[in-house]
């Protein structure tokens, strides 16, 4: 049996098997054949016996996936997004608008986590003054 060139060998992604991508991603082999159900991973290749294999493309993208949910993206806007990839490169402006979109989103509320930061801290710091004015004062006469 020969084995390959290394030009060829370093080209081809290391194949993992379902549960490995569960490990590496750090998401459940329920989660991911959900996300498979949806539209939302790429194709599995199969091995000789059938099996379906993944490789480093599939924990990456399973990771985008994960980011783009806990950011808020609809599964809707989640499908849409993968099949455009799944459509190639004629895809690509459709697929940066709609992560532009979605940034625009994510930045608005961002700035309202900061506005709610920024308010908590007031009330935290009129605690200290309070705490601090009220120090050695017995706690039922306050």
């Amino acid at each position: 049996m020969s084995k390959q060139p290394p030009s060829v060998a370093a080209k081809t992604p290391p194949q993992l098997r379902i549960g490995e991508l569960a490990r590496l991603s750090g998401r459940s082999v329920h989660t991911i054949r959900w996300y498979e159900a949806q539209g939302l991973m790429p194709g599995a290749a199969r091995d000789a016996g059938g099996r379906r294999v993944f490789n480093q493309l599939h924990v990456d993208w399973l990771e985008l996936m994960h980011r783009l949910r806990a950011s808020g993206m609809s599964i809707r806007q989640m499908q849409v997004y993968a099949r455009q990839v799944r459509a190639g490169k004629s895809t690509l402006t459709a697929r940066q608008q709609l992560l532009r979109e979605h940034r625009a989103q994510v930045e608005a509320q961002v700035q309202e986590l900061r506005d709610a930061l920024a308010l908590i801290d007031k009330k935290v710091q009129l605690y200290d003054k309070w705490i601090k004015r009220h120090a050695g004062v017995p706690q039922e006469t306050l």
